[in-house]
């Protein structure tokens, strides 16, 4: 059954004028009144499922919308049940209307789902959605993007397996109790045209600090490119306004090996990524802290930042079921000045690589007062094995631990390596400097630089000396050759003791 969601929608011609100016009126409007939550109406059976047991509940291909139009996108929906508990309403948009999608259970393969063959929910809307797409050949539709919890989505490019996600909003994640989550409440998919090449979704923001109108502009391909457009409205104000946030998973890694895991590495990202606007370039590696860390850097403008898994060879990870060496990057680029403000990292522990424990977002240095708008506009490039580097150079790992040279209490030494255009073009006796720093609780005790004549990278060794263990220490690192600075800057952390 078609249910028209206004009269005035449903008339001919009145569809295409449905669009993000129609859908910021509503957040607007939303945002002036009180925060309603929703009502929890879910059956007690679907609430009493397990998480294998919903995962067991399969949306039907064949039922997919728009299968039966042949368009290069089709859409399929996730069941509502164990914690997947608040319901998303999903409207169509066509030149006759704008229609609601209604549940129906008939769509979906309940499996081994303990579900009563009476069925009989009602309309009960659904959790999420995905969409499909021939992304790697012309004759299958994979998975492209899925918007599913919260304010999450996830999107991949070709070749590539799922990873890190992204959010709408991120508020309070720290500086204050408890994080606040927004959620969609509802979407809007635009039908393509036969032949269409990207695919236009709206969605409507709430939460009881929040709400606002988000349009996204999917584009797939090798690199996959979602450009967002978001007006935001405060109810009240917030301690920390995160926004275009990224949420990654970083479980150890070269830097922080795993002494009883036969894999190398594990996680989805690797490192941190952030180009200022006035030109400088820097890279943080992930770890995985003891305690909670947020870190930050502030500028006076951003060029763009990322959540970047730049190794991205299988013998690094020996994952053969997770495939950790084909997760995406994610690549946030600005369209407009964002003005003065931080990107902000924040880095949680994690027992395990089955929670994401990483989380970097852009904090303005003034946000909007409750009831006026902001209006953010961004492009999110999900990459592969092509990525957004640094002009010259950049990281390609970072290790830490001793050589032949034992520490002394309290020492510890990193081994970076840099690669890049510039610096493959010198020659292997060049005088390169490695210029490093370390904050008023360290002390550089040795630094030097060299050629690695095995791989043709140029290797800097550092180490420093970290005066009081309980507390963090933050360095920085470039290689520079005369006056000219070749790399992007390392700015690594020792983590408190």
């Amino acid at each position: 059954m078609v249910v028209c969601v206004a009269a005035a929608l449903a008339l001919p011609g009145v569809a295409s004028a449905f669009g993000f100016d129609e859908l910021d009126r509503r957040a607007r409007q939303l945002a002036q009144q009180p925060y309603r939550p929703s009502p929890a109406t879910l059956p007690a059976e679907l609430q009493a499922l397990s998480y294998d047991q919903r995962r067991d509940i399969r949306f039907k291909p064949e039922r997919a919308l728009w299968r039966n139009d042949g368009l290069p996108f089709e859409v399929m929906f996730f069941h509502l049940g164990n914690l997947q508990t608040e319901p998303v309403r999903i409207h169509e948009i066509t030149p006759q209307g704008v229609r609601t999608i209604p549940f129906n259970a008939d769509d979906f393969d309940y499996g081994r789902t303990p579900l009563s063959r009476n069925r009989d929910w009602g309309d009960l809307g659904f959790s999420g959605f995905r969409v499909h797409y021939p992304l790697n050949r012309p004759d299958y539709k994979d998975e492209l993007i899925v918007f599913l919890g919260a304010s999450y989505f996830r999107a991949l490019g070709a070749g590539q397996h799922y990873g890190l996600s992204a959010r709408a909003l991120a508020i309070d994640t720290v500086g204050a109790e408890r994080e606040e989550f927004p959620r969609f409440t509802e979407f809007w998919l635009r039908k393509p045209e036969p032949g269409a090449t990207s695919l236009t979704v709206y969605a409507l923001l709430d939460s009881p600090r929040a709400a606002g109108a988000w349009q996204f502009e999917i584009r797939p391909g090798a690199e996959t490119l979602v450009e967002v457009r978001s007006r935001l409205y405060l109810r009240a104000p917030v301690a920390t306004l995160g926004l275009a946030p990224l949420t990654s998973m970083y479980f150890f890694g070269e830097n922080q090996p795993h002494p009883e895991d036969f894999r190398p590495e594990v996680h989805d990202s690797d490192g941190l990524m952030v180009a200022t606007r006035g030109g400088e370039w820097l890279w943080r590696p992930l770890q995985n802290p003891r305690r909670p860390l947020p870190t930050s850097f502030a500028m006076d403008g951003l060029q763009g930042f990322g959540l970047m898994q730049r190794d991205r060879a299988y013998a690094s990870y020996e994952d053969a079921e997770a495939r950790y060496d084909r997760r995406p990057s994610a690549w946030i680029e600005p369209m407009g000045n964002w003005g003065p403000g931080r990107v902000e990292l924040v880095m949680l522990p994690t027992p395990d690589e089955t929670h994401d424990n990483i989380v970097a977002y852009w904090v303005p240095d003034r946000q909007p007062a409750p009831g006026q708008p902001l209006e953010l506009r961004y492009r999110m490039h999900w990459q592969g094995d092509e990525q957004r580097r640094p002009p010259g150079g950049w990281v390609v790992q970072t290790r830490a631990g001793r050589g032949v040279q034992p520490l002394a209490p309290g020492e510890h030494q990193f081994i970076v390596d840099f690669t890049g255009p510039e610096l493959a073009a010198l020659p292997a006796d060049a005088p390169l400097q490695a210029v490093v720093s370390a904050d008023r609780n360290g002390r550089i005790t040795e630094r030097n630089v060299y050629r690695n004549v095995a791989n043709g990278t140029w290797r800097m060794a550092v180490r420093v000396q970290q005066l009081e263990p309980g507390v963090p220490v933050e360095l920085r690192g470039y290689l520079q050759h005369g006056n000219d600075i070749l790399t992007e800057t390392w700015s690594n952390i020792i983590l408190p003791r």
